[in-house]
């Protein structure tokens, strides 16, 4: 297991510290570290704030900031900017856009989990510039091109 740096900004978040729910969870659950409930209409964005910093440090990793399913299929809860992208040199506040793309209004109650934080790996990469490119049997095929939706 790899470890990381985290700073609880909120001191909620010390009686429950992010974590995995079960030994097979990819996600940790990030909350919502509010004072007060957020009524979030539909359309609307609110930026919400977790209580907590990350450092990943190693060049390697990258965090990625995913929707719950339940709150994106039940409500139509998800994250305005679709992923979030934690590079491995932020060190600031993790913070949620959420965004609801559903038909009612939602309200976000303090300490809820809002969002889901899975550590990836990284691999920076090089471009060779060319002119064209070794044939391969796809080409240039593109959306659609397997013949399923």
């Amino acid at each position: 297991m790899h470890h990381i740096d985290v700073i609880l900004l909120d001191e909620r978040l010390k009686a429950q510290p992010p974590q995995y729910a079960t030994p097979g969870a990819a996600g940790l659950d990030l909350r919502a570290c509010i004072d007060s409930p957020i009524l979030v209409q539909p359309g609307e964005t609110h930026l919400v704030p977790t209580g907590m910093a990350i450092h990943l440090a190693d060049p390697g990793m990258a965090a990625m900031i995913l929707p719950r399913s339940g709150l994106g299929h039940k409500h139509g809860i998800v994250l305005g900017n679709l992923v979030g992208l934690i590079d491995s040199d932020y060190q600031g506040q993790i913070f949620v856009s959420v965004w609801n793309r559903g038909h009612a209004k939602f309200e976000i109650e303090p300490m809820e989990r809002i969002a889901q934080l899975v550590v990836v790996p990284v691999l920076q990469v090089g471009f060779n510039v060319v002119d064209s490119f070794e044939a391969s049997t796809r080409g240039e095929s593109g959306f659609g091109s397997t013949g399923t939706r």
